[in-house]
């Protein structure tokens, strides 16, 4: 966390930026992914005064007890981001094979078993993939049903769910989504559990066609907040995360800005992160010090203007 200092017409003052700051582990360092650099990465990030939490795939007991070294030093929150294991391992919550469906399911909740276990609060999921406009809905049907059991489960272990929201036309291609599907959806779960939010990121924006300002219609339904970069590249958007300022990076100081604004209006509670990657030829510390610098600026702006 961090504040800013600001004076503008005789006022003056330090401003506490509103919201812990998590990061995504595995993608701002990939190695992560593979095993390697568990340590080293934990160590960067809960060093780190900036942060408050960070984001990591569910980690094999090996690589958990090297970050239990860390964490036994330094304590940071553990958020379990389990979007690897539907986007890489063809884990659909939304399948419209009963058994496939049931699969996804339990796969999940063993998944938010061992992060309960292990002290973890909170996780973050997302959809399958969307079947297309014909079974748009039955899938739909399907992934409500889903995650109501996960819920259910997770709520008798004291974790906390959120799903994201992705591309549907450009990459990723996942059922969730448009904004306004997920919070018909999240409508509905959030009537029966108290443990369900959901979680936008400002990277998947332009590939949805959407703002910061269309938030406010979400008041009430956001868990958690992911900030990063749309690709712009010869063969359309692409999910990919880079880091701001890079080639091709959509989203910049004033869609932050936008956003933090918006997230005031409409007193949101929940956690600000960082998902941004490293590209070709950089060191993966370099993206995570360009966003700090992008959303202290933001925030900077920001207090400016409404002082």
């Amino acid at each position: 966390m961090f504040s800013t200092y600001s004076e503008k017409k005789g006022i003056e003052g330090f401003f506490k930026f509103p919201w812990k700051i998590s990061i995504v582990g595995f993608m701002a360092n990939p190695a992560t992914l593979k095993g390697h650099e568990i340590r080293e990465t934990f160590e960067t990030i809960a060093y780190d005064p900036f942060f408050d939490a960070i984001e990591i795939h569910l980690l094999t007991d090996e690589q958990w007890n090297e970050a239990i070294k860390v964490l036994s030093k330094r304590r940071i929150e553990v958020i379990s981001a389990l979007q690897p294991i539907v986007l890489m391992q063809n884990v659909n919550p939304n399948a419209l094979d009963e058994n496939e469906r049931k699969k996804a399911v339990e796969i999940l909740k063993n998944a938010i078993k061992t992060s309960a276990e292990r002290g973890i609060r909170a996780a973050g999921l997302c959809t399958g993939p969307d079947p297309g406009p014909e079974n748009r809905d039955a899938a739909k049907d399907a992934l409500i049903k889903s995650m109501k059991e996960i819920l259910t489960y997770s709520n008798k272990v004291g974790v906390s769910v959120t799903l994201e929201i992705f591309d549907r036309d450009y990459d990723k291609k996942l059922l969730l989504g448009p904004l306004d599907e997920a919070l018909k959806i999240a409508e509905e779960l959030k009537s029966e559990f108290n443990n369900f939010g959901l979680l936008w990121d400002l990277s998947h924006a332009p590939m949805l066609h959407e703002k910061p300002e269309d938030l406010r219609k979400a008041k009430g339904y956001l868990g958690h907040i992911h900030i990063g970069c749309t690709k712009k590249t010869e063969e359309g958007l692409k999910d990919w995360h880079p880091g701001f300022f890079r080639p091709g990076a959509i989203n910049d100081i004033d869609d932050v800005k936008r956003l933090i604004k918006v997230l005031k209006e409409i007193d949101y509670k929940g956690y600000v992160g960082f998902e941004v990657k490293p590209e070709d030829g950089q060191n993966w510390q370099e993206v995570v010090n360009t966003a700090k610098g992008v959303l202290y600026t933001a925030y900077a702006l920001y207090i400016e203007d409404i002082i």
